[in-house]
Parts: structure tokens; sequence; C-alpha cells
């Protein structure tokens, strides 16, 4: 039996556990595959049983290849997108390597969901939500962002701030335009390096932060992107005087076993996989890694 001593006491979710062989995968097959920058490749699964995966935003999977492995890996779809889960995979090692080389009809290994989530459907519901994703950090956000704006009537104001390296690492690019287009939510992005016909903003996405009007007493931040990120976006969020109770964060460091066995994502005695990767910025103050 997996025991892992709780170190957090306040989860923004914790779904019930899955049910059955948590080591065991199950059958799911690519049912689409779309490359996105040169390193990143969108995939939409089926699952063979028939059922859905069951995923709350923020969740992630272990996704497996036969001969190869298995990854721990962000579902990026909203549970309100019925049939199907996507994912957007980076090939960054052997796993995801042999991902991006499977094709529509393809099988592989789906165990989980795992973690904790973004409360959007508890804690958040009625208040205004800014989202704040650098990079890669967009595809678990874009779960919870579609999950909102799917249940519109449920929230205040929202706002959308995305932060790219270059132009040609912006994700989602079709969903982007539509969310600039939309008006009942604030989209703002930059690029940290221009490049070619792009004539939107330049800078780090700290620089976008001011751009928002906060009414920090009835606003939800909520936040994912590289480590290097958190630091300073929360820096500047203090300036503005959001709570740190009002902050949520993922930290999808390090996660490899995802049930807390390997030990590979502790940080200071939080084990990521399980008390995680969605925390609230209050209760990992002390957490001198995390941030």
């Amino acid at each position: 039996m997996i025991k892992v001593k709780p170190q957090i006491q306040n989860h923004p979710g914790r779904p019930v556990p899955p049910k059955g062989d948590v080591y065991l995968p199950q059958a799911a097959t690519i049912v689409k595959k779309q490359p996105m920058t040169a390193l990143d490749c969108f995939f939409e699964f089926k699952m063979d049983s028939g059922k859905e995966l069951g995923h709350q935003p923020g969740q992630f999977v272990e996704i497996s290849v036969a001969g190869w492995g298995e990854a721990p890996i962000s579902i990026s779809s909203s549970p309100t997108h019925k049939g199907v889960f996507q994912m957007v995979i980076r090939k960054v090692g052997s796993v995801t390597t042999a991902l991006h080389d499977l094709k529509v009809g393809d099988k592989v290994g789906i165990r989980g969901p795992y973690g904790t989530v973004f409360p959007v459907a508890t804690d958040l519901k009625g208040k205004a939500v800014l989202f704040i994703a650098g990079g890669i950090g967009l595809v678990p956000l874009r779960s919870a962002i579609n999950y909102c704006l799917d249940n519109r009537k449920d929230y205040g104001d929202i706002s959308i701030l995305f932060g790219a390296r270059t132009p040609d690492d912006r994700l989602f690019v079709d969903e982007l335009e539509a969310w600039r287009l939309r008006k009942d939510l604030t989209f703002i992005e930059t690029v940290d390096q221009g490049r070619g016909s792009w004539k939107g903003n330049v800078g780090l996405i700290t620089t976008l932060i001011p751009k928002v009007c906060l009414n920090t007493e009835h606003t939800a931040t909520v936040i994912c992107g590289p480590p290097v990120m958190y630091k300073f976006v929360i820096k500047e969020l203090m300036k503005m005087h959001v709570p740190h109770r009002s902050i949520y964060v993922s930290l999808e460091r390090r996660m490899k076993c995802g049930v807390g066995k390997c030990g590979h994502c502790q940080m200071n005695g939080v084990y990521v996989c399980q008390e995680g990767p969605v925390f609230k910025q209050e209760d990992i103050l002390d957490v001198q890694e995390a941030i």
C-alpha cells in the first residue's frame, strides 16, 4: 500500500482516486494528430472502453507506448468536451519521441487521471478569474479556460494573459484569435522575441499584468508556466495586492510514476503528483523549491 504523509492541508481540489489497479493502463486510440510547433504536437484520444476519461481541469495522465515506457502528460481539453480528450505533447525524450512517431489509429496506454484540480467548478464559481499562461503552460490551463467559457454565466470578468518565447512557439493559434475576438473576456498576449510579421506585444509576460484591471478581493488568479516564470509573476501580483489565498499554481515538476511511489517529484516532503500538481500559493510559501 502506498502511504504518503499529507503536507498540504487545503487542497484546491482533491478528486476521487481512480478505481482498480493504479499501475494498469487502459487502451486508448489516437483519433486526431496535428503538429503545432517544431517540438509540440496536438493529440486527440478516445478510450477503447467507450467510457469518458473522467478528468477535471488541471489533472494529468500517464501515457505509455509499448516498448518505450510511459510519461506524465497534462490533459488539455475541458471535461465539457465529451467523448474524447486532448493533449499537447512536447518531444523531449524517448517516450515523447515515440509518441510523435505514432499515427491516427495507433494505440496507447492511459493510467489516470491523477492529481489535484483547478477548482473552477467549486471555489472559483462566482468570481472573476485571471489566467496567466507561459509557453507550454497554456496546455493544462486551456482545460480550465474552456471549462469557464463553456459555463460563462458562472463567472465574473475573465482575463487571459499568454506569453510565448517567439511567434513560432505560440500554441492553439486559432483559439487564441477566437479568444481575442470575444466580447465577454480580455485576452492579451506577448512574445519574448518578435520575429517576421509579428506586430503584437514584445516583452515578458509580467509586462501584461498591469494592463488588467483587477478587483483583487473578488478575483482568482490561476498560473501555469515554466518554473522561472512563477517568481516574477507572483512578485508582480504582490505589487497589485493580490492575496496569496487567491493564487493557484500548477507545479508539474519532475513527475514520473504519478502515484507517489518513486519519489521523483518530491519537494521538501511534498509529493507533487499526489498533493498537486495544483496548489494554492499560500500553502507552499514554505516549500522553498516550489516557487
